[in-house]
């Protein structure tokens, strides 16, 4: 068990690592870690994946370092942890753990609204070709039932695809 502080709304505030030893139906073992913060033990994690308006094929030519490099700082700022991300040509797979009180769908409206923001700032043929950058849809689900290497081993073949 280990903790250190994260600077939350301009306050300091501790996260607190736990972990639980469990067992396989074949009894091999293996580790769940868990988060907390000063209300809530956690361990939330999610699979997002959503795609460009019309499912254009835009994500490329740089905008694909570009949008990991946004999703990497909104993520840090929202002390959520990206476990896998995954960025093809027409969609976006993030496999990311996030505080419950803050919430994947406000976790999900930040990364997309600043990425379209820069993106379409600093890339101008987007602006042409795309009324917004995404689409208001996306899908989540949590991952617990799928053991979390099967999903990030996952969402690394979609490149080959």
């Amino acid at each position: 068990m280990g903790s250190s502080r994260l600077a939350s709304a301009g306050r300091a505030c501790p996260l607190v690592l736990y972990r639980a030893e469990l067992y396989n139906d074949d009894m091999s073992q293996y580790t769940i870690r868990y988060k907390s913060n000063n209300n809530v033990v956690y361990s939330c994690k999610y699979c997002v994946v959503w795609c460009p308006k019309y499912r254009r094929a835009v994500l490329v030519n740089g905008v694909d370092v570009r949008l990991k490099e946004i999703i990497q700082n909104v993520c840090t700022e929202s002390h959520a942890e990206i476990l896998e991300l995954g960025v093809m040509p027409e969609h976006v797979h993030l496999l990311v753990e996030v505080d419950p009180q803050y919430g994947i769908h406000r976790l999900v409206r930040a990364i997309k609204g600043r990425s379209s923001r820069l993106l379409r700032q600093e890339y101008s043929w987007l602006r042409s070709r795309l009324p917004t950058l995404w689409t208001h849809s996306y899908f989540v689900s949590t991952v617990g039932g799928a053991p979390l290497e099967v999903v990030k081993q996952y969402i690394e073949n979609q490149k080959r695809v």
